[in-house]
């Protein structure tokens, strides 16, 4: 069984995975949504496997935050959509009108599911226990009637009771501990655990793991432990292996009890709502007992339903999901290209303000004191509002990382491998564009450690490491950019195997490449250095993707590699910020921004202080240290009308971990710009990131650092 442990700066049970609640809901309800849509316009005769995918990913995306965030019942429901949508995708079932009502009562129950969560309802919600049933025999092959729903000729005052037909018990099992599947009826007690977020944690292992089974929390008489119901088929040994990344091994008790009934989610003694029981117990903070559990209440008296609910497309737009209260909005959804006006016009009120407040220089204090005032008011409240502005874009890297603990942990499982994850700088912000477009690249470097770099355990220690590998991922700022590195102590790559999978594949290498070099080989399309193709990877797809997509973003990627001891990818990105601190640089009678956050120092220098060398390159002593230098008037061709002059003042840059002069006439001075896109009204121009207006209406360019620094290399 693999190990995946996760770390950052404080412990597992500190993390409030509250804080992310309200994000979740409003995703969920936009998947329930979507998926809805998809399945009323699902041509049943010739529904193709874009469409199926769709609502699959909608299915998959609810059941993963529910999963995460311990909302069990609403993990339960969504996991038999999968596997009904699953059999689908993969044409192993033919879709029919009865899967599509299952699809779409289920996805209202999930509805309905969710706004108890939100609204904090511990009450009984709706089952599901017959959707379940229903999907089931579904994913089996047979043949399902849709109930009759029968239209309503006149709004009812008040809800009726409809008596349904009492659950059948099946019989014992005829031994003890284990069931016709061969699954073991076990109560497995946990002691010294730190809150309910860490027994949700442990309740998510069980899920999807080969040979595990259904599991419920059930109170627990004992102070400060947790008690599991689980029907499983695995060894004591796995679960307590399984366990053994969160809890020590001694605080891990199993006991061995008779098997229950399956189809009837039935309770044991002592737990809420069950027979025999004078008042249900107090529900915890999240409910995590799942919907089914709470649905049978006896098995000979009959319980009352709740009101069958119309197709979806019945429903109204916006009207409360059947069955659950529609809970008020802590936010609002907002369209990206509303947001995206919205900085625009702020921008453009932070140009305004830079031409007031420049005009305004030249006048006089004692007599124009209360404008003065005003315009330094003006000021104040034009950085406030913009600062807030932006921040409505940015959100934490922490949002991305979430994710990967659990993709790891399943794939060491697989590969057999012992791994732990260790996450830095997830409260480092990124804007949600490029938050949502890394993803699929971080996920590919990730796999790609787990799978090429780390060693199996046995490899492991015959090379004199410790048998658990470390795949670290950070992100930081770094100037004006965003660095996000993945990181781990595996074997690294051979020098050797990739010039010779890249001569094998006829690409035009040398043995004078440089490491860099040769390490960026791997980014060729279809290049592999994989022996055997597996479903992990080895099928020569997914590199050069990663470095496809990161550049497209105007981001780079570096690979740094030791044989034997790991490598490490670094992803460096623009912050794709609307309003930046610049330094403005004049050059003759044009004006040029420098991010300010890439700017080092600035210095007078003489002309003779700068060498010239090879290919009429040039150089500049800084403290003993030798740096390249460009000059901004041959780069951009600038016309010079005073010819006796010479540019003299020299501006330190660094980017991309190099540092290069640039000589320039004056400096004018520190201001903010706001950025303005460059491709989107003209085209990409080289070594120019956007463009700015300036307080007197001009228009400057506002430098690529990260591109004048790679020139320099060349």
């Amino acid at each position: 069984m693999a190990d995946v442990h996760q770390e950052s700066g404080s412990s597992g049970a500190d993390f409030d995975l509250s804080q992310f609640y309200q994000i979740f809901f409003e995703e969920a309800g936009e998947n329930l949504d979507l998926m809805e849509q998809m399945l009323l316009s699902l041509n049943l005769e010739t529904a193709d496997d874009e469409e199926l995918n769709g609502i699959f990913r909608c299915a998959h995306s609810v059941k993963g935050g529910a999963a995460t965030f311990g909302f069990s019942d609403v993990a339960e429901l969504t996991h038999q959509m999968e596997s009904l949508l699953d059999k689908l995708r993969r044409h192993e079932l033919m879709p029919n009108a009865a899967m599509v009502d299952v699809l779409l009562e289920s996805a209202d129950a999930s509805r309905s599911l969710l706004a108890r969560h939100q609204t904090g309802d511990t009450g009984e919600g709706p089952s599901t226990v017959d959707l379940v049933r229903r999907i089931r025999a579904l994913v089996a092959g047979e043949t399902v009637a849709t109930p009759v729903v029968a239209p309503v000729a006149e709004p009812v005052t008040a809800p009726v009771a409809m008596p349904v037909a009492a659950v059948a018990v099946a019989a014992p099992a005829p031994s003890k501990g284990a069931d016709p599947d061969g699954k073991r009826h076990l109560l497995i007690t946990i002691a010294h655990m730190e809150s309910q977020d860490h027994a949700n944690a442990l309740m998510e292992l069980f899920r999807d793991i080969p040979g595990l089974g259904d599991v419920k929390e059930v109170p627990s008489a004992a102070p400060g432990s947790r008690l599991f119901d689980v029907l499983t088929t695995s060894s004591n040994e796995d679960l307590l292996d399984l366990f053994v990344f969160h809890v020590a091994r001694e605080n891990v008790q199993i006991q061995e009890q008779s098997a229950e009934p399956e189809a009837t989610f039935g309770f044991f003694d002592g737990a809420p709502g069950a027979p025999g029981t004078s008042a249900p117990a107090a529900a915890p903070e999240v409910p995590t007992l799942p919907a089914m559990a709470q649905a049978v209440e006896s098995t000979s008296a009959p319980a009352p339903a709740p009101v069958p609910v119309a197709k979806a497309a019945a429903r109204p737009a916006g009207a409360a999901p059947a069955g659950g209260v529609q809970p008020e909005a802590a936010t609002i959804r907002v369209a990206i290209n509303k947001v995206d006006q919205l900085i625009n016009l702020v921008g453009e009120l932070v140009i305004t303000q830079a031409m007031l407040a420049q005009n305004s220089r030249a006048l006089d204090p004692a007599l124009y004191q209360q404008l003065l005032t005003g315009l330094t008011d003006l000021d104040r409240n034009t950085r406030d509002l913009q600062e807030s502005v932006m921040s409505i874009r940015m959100i934490p890297m922490s949002i991305v990382f979430s994710r990967f603990p659990r993709m790891l942990r399943d794939l060491a499982s697989k590969l057999g491998k012992k791994v732990d994850f260790v996450t830095q700088g997830e409260a480092t912000e990124l804007d949600k564009g490029l938050v949502e477009k890394i993803t699929d690249p971080l996920t590919h470097l990730v796999r790609n450690s787990c799978d090429h770099g780390i060693e199996l355990p046995a490899d492991r220690l015959k090379a004199g490491k410790s048998e658990t590998g470390t795949i670290t991922l950070s992100a930081a700022h770094q100037g004006g950019s965003i660095v996000i590195e993945v990181r781990d102590d595996g074997k690294g790559m051979s020098r050797e195997k990739i010039l010779s999978k890249a001569r094998e594949k006829g690409l035009d290498v040398s043995d004078t490449m440089t490491d860099a070099e040769v390490w960026q080989l791997i980014f060729a399309p279809g290049f592999s250095t994989a022996e055997v193709v597996t479903d992990v990877s080895g099928r020569g797809v997914g590199m050069d993707v990663v470095k496809r997509n990161i550049t497209s973003l105007n981001g780079t990627v570096d690979i740094e590699s030791d044989e034997g001891h790991g490598m490490k990818v670094s992803v460096r990105l623009p912050l794709t910020l609307a309003i930046m601190d610049g330094m403005s640089v004049g050059v003759g009678n044009e004006v040029y921004i420098l991010p300010l956050s890439s700017v080092v120092e600035s210095f007078q220098v003489k002309s003779n202080a700068v060498s010239t060398v090879g290919q009429d390159a040039q150089l500049v002593k800084v403290r003993d240290e030798y740096m390249p230098v460009i000059e901004l008037e041959k780069v951009f061709q600038v016309p010079r009308f005073d010819t006796e002059r010479a540019s003299d003042i020299m501006v330190v840059i660094e980017a991309e971990g190099s540092r290069v002069v640039l000589l320039v006439d004056e400096l004018l001075g520190q201001q903010q710009v706001v950025v303005k896109n460059l491709e989107s009204n003209y085209r990409k121009v080289p070594n120019v990131s956007g463009a700015t207006i300036l307080g007197d209406g001009k228009v400057a360019l506002i430098l690529d650092t990260a591109a004048l620094v790679r020139r320099s290399r060349h």
